[in-house]
């Protein structure tokens, strides 16, 4: 009767462990890529992402994809994403009332860019990005302070005010060219990189409006109308990139904790904080679950045996 029992359990068994294991093989490496993501014909991966907790968390509820336009939003507003470049770690913005060489858009309706001080780490407009702020009041921040009441004004790039006078939507308005120095009132337009001012807020600079031309060629182009209009603004990392670079490896996809501070590794259903290979042998993974079944199998057949 013993001998009988033995096999009938172990033949249970067999079958039993037979049915976990491919199920257990099929769960783990293979892990679905879950922030990967598509926003019109715009592709968003690392270190961005749409879905929360996809991406790095300097990065967090940055980027919205709203009819299949992604949009870029921070304190300032929001942007339109033209083009994000993975290899320059660049995105291209549009903002709609800004101003280009065919339209002067005043009346303190556009965006300007400001970044909040804990993401200015991570997002920052490139350095051959001129902002040329228009109809700015005498009492402007940009005005005051400067030593003989010289301008803070000066071309980025080989891009500024004198040649953006050339546009046509100059035309309307008609520019006062006064020089680089403050006499009988402020210019029209003066151009500032970002990092001479830190924030372009129309409303504290007292400025009406604002262009923003960005170069990408080694050979600078003069004529205005062929500038690149936009705001190009550059995204890094300031902290160990190995993370994400070890989870990929492993078949994980990057993302960050509820709380939105630190890195987790998504591998499919379980999340780890190093890899997902590290998952593989932790006490939530697959192979603890069927460890634990095991042991359920064999209390109850040993109890069993003694019984009969």
């Amino acid at each position: 009767m013993a001998s009988f029992l033995f096999f009938i359990t172990s033949t249970i068994f067999t079958i039993l462990v037979q049915s976990v294991l491919p199920v257990q093989a099929q769960t783990y490496p293979i892990h679905v890529k879950t922030c990967r993501s598509y926003c019109g014909n715009l592709t968003v991966d690392y270190p961005f992402g749409t879905r929360p907790g996809c991406g790095h968390p300097g990065f967090r509820e940055l980027l919205f994809c709203i009819n299949d336009f992604l949009m870029l939003h921070i304190s300032s507003g929001s942007y339109r994403v033209l083009d994000i470049d993975y290899s320059y770690r660049a995105l291209t913005l549009h903002d709609p009332h800004m101003s280009n060489c065919e339209s002067i858009v005043l009346g303190y309706r556009g965006n300007g860019f400001v970044v909040d001080p804990w993401r200015s780490p991570y997002l920052n407009p490139v350095q051959d990005n001129v902002f040329m702020l228009i109809g700015c009041s005498s009492g402007s921040p940009l005005f005051q302070g400067f030593p003989g009441k010289h301008l803070p004004c000066r071309n980025v790039s080989s891009m500024g005010c004198e040649d953006y006078y050339g546009c046509p939507a100059w035309k309307v308005i008609g520019p006062k060219r006064v020089g680089s120095v403050y006499g009988a009132g402020p210019p029209e337009c003066c151009a500032v990189p970002f990092e001479a001012i830190k924030a372009i807020n129309l409303t504290k600079l007292e400025c009406q409006g604002y262009s923003s031309a960005y170069s990408l060629a080694p050979v600078q182009v003069d004529a205005p109308g062929r500038w690149a209009y936009g705001i190009r603004v550059e995204y890094s990392l300031s902290d160990n990139e190995a993370f994400c670079k070890t989870c990929e490896a492993t078949g994980g996809s990057c993302g960050y904790d509820i709380e939105g501070v630190h890195e987790v590794c998504m591998c499919g259903s379980w999340n780890s904080t190093s890899n997902c290979d590290s998952v593989h042998s932790s006490s939530n993974g697959p192979t603890s679950h069927l460890v634990d079944i095991i042991e359920g199998f064999l209390t109850s057949v040993i109890v069993w045996m003694t019984l009969c």
